[in-house]
């Protein structure tokens, strides 16, 4: 009798956190419009930040172009290639 006390006990227990939890689950997770102004807030959603972020990334890759197509670069590669990947086995 004393095992079936407790075990109830435990029991309820668990059950009042677990309904406390929900209670506070309920009243701090943020409704639909203050999700949405929080997604608004963060920088990747802001669209100038998307615009400054594809802009910046198409920049470096015109660079790295540039500089993979630079004459020293080229012989460079080619010199490499020729010598077999400048590797020792």
């Amino acid at each position: 009798m004393e095992t079936v006390r407790k075990v109830l006990t435990v029991a309820a227990v668990l059950g009042a956190g677990a309904a406390v939890g929900s209670c506070l689950f309920a009243l701090v997770t943020p409704g639909g419009r203050q999700k949405a102004a929080i997604l608004q807030e963060m920088p990747e959603q802001d669209p100038r930040r998307r615009q400054e972020a594809a802009r910046t990334q198409h920049l470096v890759m015109a660079v790295l172009q540039d500089a993979a197509a630079t004459p020293e670069n080229v012989a460079w590669r080619k010199n490499w290639i020729v010598s077999g990947g400048g590797r020792s086995a």
